[in-house]
């Protein structure tokens, strides 16, 4: 499907009652995820919104080797996240302050205290996030952020406050690590201007203001999504607003606003 994707607005009782521009909630729900069709263009890819109002729970993702050696036979999960709203005090929690050793990560799990080993960063909007898979992560509260992820479902909960949903505390142990995160995963993004965001090796993401340069158009050889930020783009004649998220066959195909701001993610070659 070449242009917007169908998009799907998924309720959390985590998620907010009031969204950023340009989202509007309905009435009465709460919002946790607005996500994309993947299409099968680029079925290794999902894009989604996500909204907080509680803390999600502490969790890992396996890596593609390690989903693929559990007898999952689907890839694994690195992702990454923009921040484009943030509530004062908001903070994300991404690795360990000191490293720990699996038992120790095990027990901490279990009493709730992996909660207060972990490091929470402050953030707001602008802040630029790579979470490699095996990466301890939560995402706090009165954070709006844009995911960039592979395309998967495996998520191991170590811990997730008391809330009634299923732990995989052995899976999640055995794939983490219970280390810092690395600072040069993290930047802070200026609001306008084009930069790459993620150069492989999974895929790739820039940042772009207006029509995408030579070197942009290097980088994604094929298909592409793309999420306008405050202007519309047109793929093959149809319109893609701000809160979509549009396939083009390939980047030329795009038709940008010279002024508008733009994400441009595409899959690399495995």
């Amino acid at each position: 499907m070449i242009g917007a994707l169908p998009t799907r607005e998924v309720e959390k009782p985590w998620g907010k009652d009031v969204l950023p521009a340009p989202f509007a909630t309905p009435p009465g729900k709460r919002i946790g995820e607005i996500w994309f069709e993947p299409p099968a263009e680029l079925p290794e890819l999902l894009i989604k919104y996500i909204f907080t109002s509680e803390k999600l729970s502490v969790q890992v993702h396996p890596s593609d080797a390690q989903a693929m050696a559990s007898g999952l036979g689907r890839q694994g999960k690195e992702e990454c996240w923009l921040i484009i709203d943030a509530e004062p005090d908001a903070t994300l929690g991404i690795g360990f302050r000191e490293s720990l050793e699996p038992d120790a990560m095990r027990k901490a799990a279990l009493d709730g205290s992996i909660e207060q080993l972990m490091v929470w960063h402050s953030v707001q909007p602008g802040d630029f996030f790579y979470i490699p898979a095996n990466t301890v992560h939560a995402i706090g509260p009165g954070v709006s952020l844009i995911e960039v992820q592979q395309n998967s479902d495996i998520t191991y909960r170590l811990f997730d406050y008391g809330r009634p949903r299923e732990l995989h505390l052995e899976q999640g142990v055995a794939v983490a690590r219970g280390e810092p995160y690395d600072p040069a995963w993290r930047q802070t993004i200026a609001p306008r201007g084009s930069l790459s965001l993620v150069d492989g090796p999974l895929f790739r993401l820039d940042q772009v203001q207006g029509t995408p340069e030579a070197d942009v158009c290097a980088r994604h050889p094929g298909s592409v999504l793309v999420v306008p930020r405050d202007a519309a783009v047109r793929i093959a004649g149809s319109e893609v607003l701000p809160g979509q998220c549009g396939l083009a066959n390939r980047i030329g195909d795009i038709q940008c606003d010279p002024a508008g701001l733009y994400l441009i993610a595409s899959a690399c070659p495995s």
